[in-house]
């Protein structure tokens, strides 16, 4: 996947923009309710899998140590225990990235080396202030730069919600075009919105427009860390104003819900959503993850319990 290129900022793309939440909501039922009634264990097994190659396995704890990020990178390799599935499976099933602070990047980076992924498996770090984005422009850069040449891949920054919430567009625009030069062109940015901590529907749709603009291959709805994370109808105004992107530029741009999605049954509402929505083509690593830490244990027990039945 190419890197996005920041395009100049359209102050038109965020005029008379409005969300009728009630009309969200109706329409991801409509989308996915009846549909996920109708999954047989054959396409659950399907969903199972293609969950887990979409997982960015991620910790940011306070007590994130070498040896944490090691065992959480030997699963992101090798997600299954049982013996015969772990043998069946093994090279050919693997998380999409883990996602690490960047202080921790270099343990990333030596673990996954050992195990011979370090270039199947992305190394994903939240940088920029993560997770309030509260800091200096200068330190926040300097924060993606040290994750890059510690080993990131792919770096989650997090916008700055107060230009967000007191309009300053612009702005915003300035500091994520900022944050894409510092990632250069080979290293994916994803840009966390924190929709819980921005306000309103109409926030979300004009923050995502802003990020794309500005040059991000993903926007992210959450930090995972906000009282409110990834939900259903954030998820579809975000999707609108990817398609509405698409529309303008036809640059593919890649969604990333986290926190809040926990288990099987929460990632196939998502994957159908966006199958529904943006189509099947977006329903790869290169434009669709999931942020999860705990996602991984019910992939392995609904893995298990399924092949059983089949």
């Amino acid at each position: 996947m190419v890197a996005n290129v920041a395009i100049p900022y359209d102050a038109k793309q965020l005029s008379n923009v409005r969300v009728n939440l009630s009309s969200v909501v109706r329409s991801v039922d409509l989308l996915t309710s009846a549909l996920i009634k109708r999954v047989t264990d054959a396409e659950l097994l399907q969903y199972t899998i293609r969950a887990l190659q979409l997982t960015d396995l991620t910790t940011l704890a306070g007590d994130d140590t070498d040896s944490n990020v090691a065992r959480l990178c030997f699963r992101a390799a090798y997600p299954f225990s049982n013996l015969a599935a772990h043998a069946r499976m093994q090279g050919k099933v693997h998380t999409a990235a883990v996602c690490v602070y960047p202080s921790r990047v270099a343990d990333a980076h030596r673990a996954l080396t050992a195990l011979g992924m370090v270039n199947r498996i992305q190394i994903a770090s939240v940088a920029t202030g993560f997770p309030s984005g509260s800091y200096p422009l200068e330190t926040r850069l300097q924060e993606i730069r040290y994750a890059i040449g510690q080993g990131a891949t792919e770096i989650d920054i997090v916008i700055d919600r107060s230009l967000v919430l007191t309009g300053r567009w612009q702005e915003l625009y300035d500091e994520i075009v900022a944050m894409r030069n510092a990632c250069g062109d080979k290293v994916h940015l994803k840009a966390i919105l924190a929709i819980g901590e921005c306000g309103t529907m109409v926030n979300v749709y004009k923050a995502s427009m802003v990020a794309m603009m500005a040059g991000s291959d993903f926007i992210k709805t959450s930090t995972g860390k906000e009282a409110v994370n990834a939900t259903l109808p954030v998820g579809l105004v975000m999707i609108r104003a990817i398609q509405k992107f698409y529309r303008l530029t036809g640059k593919k741009i890649g969604l990333k819900p986290a926190g809040g999605v926990r288990t099987v049954r929460d990632a196939i509402a998502w994957m159908i959503m966006i199958r529904e929505t943006l189509g099947e083509e977006w329903l790869k690593p290169e434009l669709f993850r999931f942020g999860a830490s705990g996602l991984l244990d019910d992939i392995e027990k609904q893995f298990y319990a399924v092949s059983k039945r089949l």
